[in-house]
């Protein structure tokens, strides 16, 4: 069945009663009647599902408008209202809508803190009647999971998740269809989807990706086009009859619940209806059948018929000193430097282990897991025996991880699987029990199959599995690599899952232990190991995976053995170790573009202290490698997380200049004052670009948001600013820009003004006179450098 939802609340309340820096969801109580007047209108036009006047009746939202203390009365009123018009005739969503901020480190919420705030209003929602929780519009990975989790527990009604992307394809931070369903299928989404930002023809392919890669049904909602500025007023430009001619095409790209969003009327949604009048349900392809793992950005695909996936071991403290000792000492600098070099050197997944003896270990596995997520966008396996330091990372991942690993110990199977289901977790499967390590591969497939059951009785899948064959030392065994080979044959055969080992264990106690090891690795390739958990920098064991990768048909024609082999390619195994190139101006830059914030203050004073001038750091590494941040951003390269992070070691290494050299000796890059104006409560992108425009040598006077026009131009004048940064992310308050502007004009001091927004355009700011238009927080520092030029 396809289902039709409403268009767009928020410009059709405008036209009436909705006025600029009002309240949405206050007009719920003191309006009531016109919200009904929307709800009936779009019931009339053919929706069969409206969403309540909640998109931002959270109480971290309601809290701008010092409404927090009317969360429970406004979103009973809004179902109230949504019930009275619908009269039964349609099916209520429960809208809740992002926070506006982000979730450490990107912001300053916590996982918990954007949890509680999503529980709170599911909750209410629920219990007043509503026939769906509706999460839309969120433009982070990490506040939809935390929104789900919350809905999910707040009730067992059908969970709407509707990501919010742009025009590359991405959501802000860099999540794409791919990586979002399978992250959301497997946390227990009902319905998955998009809304927002983009027209229908931008949506189609997001839809079909999001399609082919979940079972889930899928929803969309599209805007009414991409929106511009006609005589001062935001117009989207698709007419109903625009909108009805690709409503068949988002059906087949596989959604089966459409409807509008932005600038979408009653119109739209009776036009939809009627051109899907003689549509049926799209026919949708089975998703990959093989394990998924995704962080943010990135899917790994995991399966007997895909190359071999290779699991770098290296974060891991066990006979590792220094970096226990640096663990245990909270510094994860080595940490962070491991994930970047194993990912160099071909690892797909990222094995973190924080076993050190004395340590809070779900303190350091959260820090861990964060810091890494924001660094690579390698998938990460959580390497734990300890409850709480799984939970801490699992609830950490901006992604799907695999747990390394669920034994089949009592205990394990209590407390590990149901955190793998409610995190939406891929497990490793270690055939180990109570009894003791297994010697036959019989044995290890009987206690293989008993987790396996286990888990599926909480709910995981035939693709949510890893198995382990168990690698024991020959010196111990001499049947040790035989019965690893059976075990690899008998999972093949009775369970399907792919395979994995500790591939060192085998040559523990001998000499000369890389052949032994490398020979070992062929051997189980052969038979069928998927993803070898092993030292990445480790020569023979790279060139035995690049041959075996070529003689079994998983390296067409040796194509890749041939490059990395006729020196056309530099050997993955070699990026190890380029930590230091002995010119400390350039161990700054890189370490600014790896985003070691914990490394450089130590590293600029070295340079300090060898007489290199703060002008020469700031211009030859600090700026230099921002200029690489910014050009791979541009490519999509990297994306907006590790962006902040590079941001972040630039603050630092700025600091570290200017405890040592007096201020009026460093270049000041100019003075910012920046603002969201009047009537615009929304401020994440403003503070995206206020971060970036500090962390890269600029003086940032951040005036806030719902910042009025008088307001603004006194703080540039009394700052003597060399710049003023405005944002508007609301159709309605994009003419303040003018205004302010205007005022500008009519003053006697001049300065430069640079816009952005998410209804602002490139258009609109040489219509209005405004000397640039940013359209990210990269292109905002890079535009004011030019502008200021000091």
């Amino acid at each position: 069945m396809i289902h039709i939802f409403d268009g767009a609340t928020g410009t059709m309340l405008q036209k009436s009663v909705l006025k600029p820096g009002m309240c949405p969801e206050l007009l719920n109580i003191e309006a009531p009647e016109a919200i009904q007047n929307v709800h009936r209108a779009y019931v009339e036009a053919g929706s069969n599902i409206v969403e309540t006047n909640t998109f931002g009746a959270s109480r971290i939202k309601l809290n701008e408008y010092n409404l927090g203390d009317k969360v429970e009365a406004i979103n009973i009123a809004a179902v109230k209202n949504a019930k009275i018009a619908t009269d039964g005739k349609a099916k209520v969503a429960g809208s809740m809508g992002p926070t506006g901020a982000f979730i450490e480190p990107l912001g300053e919420l916590t996982f918990d803190e954007v949890y509680e705030n999503y529980y709170e209003q599911a909750k209410i929602l629920a219990d007043a009647g509503v026939d769906y929780i509706l999460i839309e519009t969120c433009i982070e990975i990490q506040e939809m999971r935390a929104a789900l989790l919350a809905a999910k527990d707040a009730c067992d009604l059908p969970v709407i998740c509707q990501l919010s992307f742009s025009e590359d394809g991405r959501t802000v931070t860099g999540t794409d269809p791919q990586s979002a369903a399978i992250i959301l299928e497997a946390m227990g989404a009902d319905i998955i989807g998009a809304n927002c930002s983009l027209g229908p023809e931008q949506l189609v392919p997001i839809i079909k990706e999001l399609a082919d890669n979940c079972s889930c049904p899928i929803s969309v909602q599209a805007n009414a086009g991409m929106p511009h500025l006609e005589n001062g007023q935001t117009i989207f430009p698709l007419t109903p009859e625009d909108m009805a001619k690709w409503a068949p095409k988002l059906i087949e790209a596989g959604a089966t619940y459409i409807g509008g969003c932005c600038g979408t009327t009653p119109a739209h949604i009776k036009a939809i209806k009627e051109a899907l009048t003689d549509v049926s349900e799209p026919i949708r392809k089975a998703p990959n059948p093989n394990l998924a793992l995704a962080s943010r950005s990135k899917t790994v695909f995991i399966g007997k018929n895909l190359p071999t996936r290779l699991i770098g071991e290296r974060i891991n403290p066990t006979g590792r000193k220094k970096l226990a000792e640096e663990i245990k000492n909270g510094s994860f600098i080595s940490v962070k430097r491991e994930a970047i070099e194993q990912t160099q050197a071909g690892a797909q997944i990222l094995d973190v282990n924080m076993g050190v003896a004395g340590i809070d270990q779900a303190k350091a596995m959260h820090k861990a897991i964060t810091e890494i997520s924001q660094l690579v966008n390698t998938p990460l396996a959580i390497d734990t025996s300890d409850v709480k330091a799984l939970e801490a990372g699992l609830k950490a991942y901006p992604g799907r991880a695999l747990i390394n690993s669920v034994s089949a110990e009592p205990d394990r199977l209590k407390y590990f699987i149901p955190l793998a289901k409610r995190y939406g977790a891929a497990i490793l499967c270690l055939p180990l029990s109570d009894e003791g390590i297994p010697k036959t591969a019989k044995e290890r497939l009987a206690l293989a199959q008993k987790i396996i059951a286990e888990a599926k009785a909480h709910g995981l899948k035939d693709n949510d599995f890893l198995l382990d064959a168990l690698v024991m030392t020959i010196a111990a065994d001499k049947n040790a690599c035989n019965e690893v080979l059976n075990t690899l044959k008998l999972y093949r055969e009775h369970i399907g899952a792919p395979s994995t080992m500790g591939l060192s264990n085998i040559s523990f106690g001998l000499p000369n232990r890389p052949l032994i090891n490398s020979t070992f690795f062929t051997m189980c390739l052969a038979m069928g190991l998927d993803a070898p958990i092993m030292n990445p920098y480790d020569d023979s064991m790279q060139n035995a995976l690049s041959a075996s990768n070529a003689l079994l048909a998983k390296d067409p024609n040796g194509r890749d053995y041939s490059l990395n082999h006729s020196g056309q390619n530099i050997p993955v195994a070699k990026a190890k170790n380029a930590v230091s190139s002995g010119d400390i101006i350039e161990d700054i830059k890189s370490a600014i573009i790896s985003g070691e914030k914990e490394s450089i203050a130590q590293m600029v004073e070295q340079a300090l202290n060898e007489g290199h001038k703060p002008n020469e750091i700031t211009d030859k590494a600090l700026s230099a490698a921002m200029n690489v941040v910014g050009k791979d951003f541009g490519a999509k390269k990297i994306f907006l997380p590790q962006v902040m992070l590079s941001a972040e070691a630039m603050r630092e290494a700025f600091i570290k200049i200017k405890e040592r050299i007096p201020a009026d000796s460093v270049s000041n890059k100019g003075t910012i004052v920046i603002a969201t104006v009047k009537g615009d409560i929304h401020d994440l992108g403003k503070n995206i670009v206020s971060a970036l425009l500090e962390n890269n040598g600029f003086k940032v006077i951040d005036l806030g948001k719902d910042i009025d026009k008088e307001e603004i131009i006194k703080a540039a004048i009394d700052n003597k600013a060399d710049m003023i940064g405005l944002c508007s992310l609301m159709t309605t308050t994009i003419t303040q820009i003018d205004e302010v502007i205007a005022e500008l004009n009519k003053s006697d001091y001049s300065t430069k003004v640079m816009i952005g927004g998410a209804v602002v355009t490139q258009e609109y700011a040489d219509n209005i006179g405004a000397d640039a238009y940013a359209p990210d927080g990269v292109e905002a520092v890079e535009i004011a450098k030019k502008l200021i030029n000091k």
